[in-house]
């Protein structure tokens, strides 16, 4: 003999989890008031060799290793040629991570323009609440 589930049940199941995932919110870390993170260098509108460095700065804020649960703290991630990430998900892989704290870094670039753009992590990689990320700037690779 034959246990059959009733269709139902293959119906419900999934949207039972899907129902249950949308409320599953990821708490994001306050951020401080007067947080702001911004490129030292190279400046929006500088012209770089294909290797160039990029130093960031941060105000109001510490900088600290991914996994570091210490107040006000953050790291940076850096975005080339990209968009800003959701800001309620961890920051994907496809964005350049600087999780162990550094606060500059070596990029090479084909010739072209090209934006650059930063946004802090918390611990966990999510973006802070609210979110702390420079204007995006523009250079031009020789």
């Amino acid at each position: 003999m034959m246990f059959r589930l009733p269709t139902a049940a293959f119906v419900a199941a999934p949207l039972a989890l899907a129902a249950f995932t949308a409320f599953a919110e990821i708490e994001r870390t306050p951020s401080p008031e007067g947080a702001k993170v911004y490129f030292i260098e190279p400046t929006d509108g500088a012209t770089v060799p294909q290797t160039f460095t990029v130093k960031f700065g941060l105000e109001n804020m510490g900088v600290a290793p991914a996994g570091t649960d210490t107040p006000a703290t953050g790291h940076h991630h850096l975005l080339i040629d990209q968009e800003l990430p959701p800001f309620d998900q961890p920051i994907g892989g496809d964005v350049k991570h600087f999780g162990g704290g550094q606060t500059q870094t070596e990029v090479t670039l084909e010739p072209g323009t090209h934006t650059l753009q930063l946004i802090l992590g918390d611990m966990k990689h999510v973006p802070h609440d609210p979110p702390i990320y420079s204007e995006q700037i523009t250079v031009t690779v020789e």
